[in-house]
């Protein structure tokens, strides 16, 4: 099992999501996602109020041009979203919301889809309710439940987690053993040493 942590406004993590259970499968490997809000670590960890690739404009021409190779390498359409970091609470709640009947795969990699390749608002309810909708939920339900304290608190908790568990950027994966792997260029080396240490187990 590998867990998958990501924020949707993350840049590297939208071609990491469009990847990882595809290949997890390959690997006979689960993933496990978790989503949460890098704001707070950039903010405890950095001193930072803002993404590190706006804070540094040199770092963040780099990255912008890195990710069309890597989205072009992987077949994935990408469009620099106009603005940059968006606010990705709602989104990462209503994805919360998804883990207990399964949904939360399909949506996350929807609100991707219209981050950065449709250019779309992700902080807006009217841009997530059609695509909560196409993932066969109830947009009215859902966006009213990612806005309960339960639903607040587990996505409070899973930023608590990442912070305990060493992360400091996403995408991230953690294997059953404890390794973190960081960014989407190591998300096959992750699942290597997961689909490892598995064979170990059950050797």
């Amino acid at each position: 099992m590998i867990e998958f942590w990501y924020e949707f406004a993350s840049s590297y993590s939208y071609p990491a999501a469009m990847r990882v259970e595809r290949l997890a499968a390959d690997k006979g490997v689960a993933v496990a996602w978790r989503p949460f809000l890098l704001g707070p670590l950039f903010h405890e960890q950095q001193g930072l109020n803002d993404s590190p690739f706006n804070a540094f404009p040199v770092k963040g021409d780099y990255m912008w041009r890195d990710l069309e190779r890597v989205c072009e390498d992987s077949g994935l359409p990408l469009r620099h979203p106009s603005q940059f970091p968006r606010n990705s609470l709602l989104a990462a709640r209503v994805a919360i919301v998804g883990l207990e009947d399964g949904w939360t795969p399909a949506f996350s990699r929807a609100v991707y889809q219209a981050n950065f390749v449709d250019d779309q608002d992700i902080g807006s309810p009217e841009v997530l309710a059609p695509l909560i909708a196409g993932v066969g939920a109830g947009p009215e339900h859902v966006l009213a439940a990612a806005q309960s304290d339960p639903v607040k608190a587990r996505l409070k908790d899973h930023v608590r987690q990442a912070k305990e568990r060493g992360l400091f950027g996403a995408p991230s994966f953690l294997t059953a053993d404890g390794e973190l792997f960081w960014g989407n260029d190591r998300l096959e080396q992750a699942l290597d040493w997961a689909a490892r240490h598995q064979s170990r187990e059950h050797a």
